[in-house]
């Protein structure tokens, strides 16, 4: 199977914040952001693996600051760990204010997709090429972060349903 460069699948996607997008202090939704972010990032995963992907997990997201209704969402995804059919990829997240021209950096998030085949079956994905020192770094620490919830999916006891 075909290698790609980090590069071959990074995505940029642009939301405007509008008061649907809001709660009651004009502020953007945190659930809307997480929307716009496991879009973002499916976008790239499906880019790299050429297939349709299904989130697996989000990894922690930090709210920095707050994002104002007319305001624009920057997202910007890429890859940053391949394995045989799962894939990691770092969501990056700035709001603009177009009137102004000043960007905030916002959020950050790291979600794991798993590459599907027509039966909703996982099937393998093209390994990662790391061309730089941040690719390379960032690939060791998502290797780390893989091995956090590899266990802590072990440790994790199944609730009742009822």
């Amino acid at each position: 199977m075909e290698m790609k460069k980090v590069s071959d699948s990074k995505v940029e996607m642009r939301e405007l914040v509008l008061p649907n997008d809001a709660n009651i202090l004009g502020n953007l939704l945190g659930g809307r952001l997480l929307h716009w972010v496991d879009v973002a990032g499916a976008m790239a995963a499906s880019r790299h693996a050429q297939s349709i992907v299904a989130t697996v997990s989000i990894d922690s997201v930090e709210f920095k600051h707050p994002v104002k209704v007319g305001e624009m969402i920057v997202l910007k995804a890429r890859l940053t760990w391949v394995g045989r059919t799962s894939m990691e990829v770092l969501v990056e997240v700035c709001s603009e204010n177009y009137l102004s021209g000043k960007e905030k950096f916002t959020n950050r998030a790291y979600i794991t997709f798993v590459a599907v085949d027509e039966n909703n079956k996982p099937h393998p994905v093209p390994g990662l090429i790391l061309e730089t020192d941040d690719e390379r770094r960032e690939n060791q620490e998502a290797e780390k972060r893989r091995e956090q919830r590899l266990l802590r999916r072990k440790t994790l006891e199944q609730p009742s349903c009822h």
